[in-house]
């Protein structure tokens, strides 16, 4: 590999339980159909810490592996057997690395892959981009991403992708629709601007923090409440009233789940993102409206990945981010834990 170091730092988990460990490893040489990526840009994430915090034995993930997960990188090398055409470009990463064989796969539901029941991908359970490069087991797993700047990009990969995959899942409903969105963090505040090409007739943001209402008004929500027992009182003047078709919460824990399924309209869907730990209990005498649904959608397809990249090289999306070297990187995972990043935290291995 030409022009290529023989290492690269990499930020690694070593022991379950302890904080990750930024180390110089060797970078990896591609074989087969792999791909080498120098990696552009690094999104930070929330599972990072759930991942980190865990207990050893609590994750089907071996140590080590080099955490990240959010990542857009520029082909550098690629083994004998590796799709052509894909040296020097900039590409964005398919976090799931599905096996490409399975039922769910052939239909494209890759995210949903019968094969996945160790590690996802890269940055868990197996080598992932908060390193200088990484390895990409096929190009079936990069989507083009010439057209935006890869420190925007980054997060889209998994914030934006998620969102992307649950609004499409419950596309049908959305067009004219009243729509709540708990929670305007990393992902809520791609969900308002992805609803905006969805032609949604009222959307109600739910966010405590002040700054976080403030850029909910900023992306076109139509009202901001502060709680999610607030919102019942606007949706009675949305669009006549009647409850939302479509709840988005990004935050999952007992108190927003407790009161979300209240605020569904007739035929209205419940879409359960975040994993705060809350718990719902469904059925069909637990008091919610006819015909309703909820659904807890994991991440999403190459295709959504691909949809919302075309997103932001068209400038219909774009995130808030924060920028840090990866030198840095231990600082940015404790302001995130803190709750102090606005927006997702993106890591920049080349400053």
């Amino acid at each position: 590999m030409t022009g290529t170091p023989s290492t690269m730092r990499a930020l690694r988990l070593l022991a379950w339980g302890a904080p990750p460990e930024l180390v110089e490893v060797p970078v990896p040489v591609p074989s087969g159909t792999e791909l080498l990526l120098r990696v552009d840009a690094a999104g930070l994430c929330h599972s990072d810490l759930h991942i980190m915090d865990a207990p050893a034995g609590a994750l089907p993930y071996e140590l080590p592996f080099t955490l990240g997960h959010e990542v857009v990188g520029s082909v550098v090398a690629a083994g004998d057997d590796a799709e052509p055409g894909w040296l020097g470009r900039r590409a964005a990463v398919h976090g799931v690395w599905s096996c490409g064989r399975c039922r769910q796969c052939r239909r494209g539901r890759e995210n949903y892959c019968f094969a996945l029941t160790g590690p996802i991908g890269g940055g868990i359970g197996r080598d992932g981009g908060l390193a200088d490069y990484m390895l990409v087991p096929a190009a079936r797993h990069l989507v083009g991403a010439e057209g935006v700047d890869p420190l925007a990009a980054a997060p889209l990969t998994d914030a934006g992708l998620t969102v992307q995959h649950a609004l499409d899942t419950h596309r049908e409903l959305l067009p004219h629709a009243t729509v709540v969105v708990i929670g305007v963090g990393g992902l809520g505040h791609l969900a308002l601007q992805l609803l905006a090409g969805h032609d949604p007739a009222c959307v109600v943001a739910v966010e405590p923090r002040r700054a976080a209402r403030q850029l909910a008004m900023k992306l076109g929500a139509d009202a901001v409440v502060p709680a999610v027992a607030n919102a019942a009182a606007w949706l009675d003047g949305c669009d006549g009233g009647h409850g939302a078709d479509v709840v988005l919460d990004f935050v999952g824990t007992q108190e927003t789940l407790a009161v979300a399924g209240t605020l569904l309209a007739p035929g209205g869907r419940l879409v359960v993102v975040g994993s705060a730990g809350g718990c719902l209990e469904v059925g069909k005498s637990a008091g919610l409206e006819r015909g309703w649904g909820v659904s807890a959608p994991f991440w999403g397809t190459r295709r959504d990945l691909t949809a919302v990249i075309r997103c932001a090289e068209a400038g219909r999306i774009r995130a808030e981010i924060e920028t840090y070297r990866l030198d840095d990187v231990l600082t940015a995972y404790e302001c995130l834990r803190a709750g102090r990043v606005q927006g997702r935290a993106v890591v920049v291995p080349g400053q």
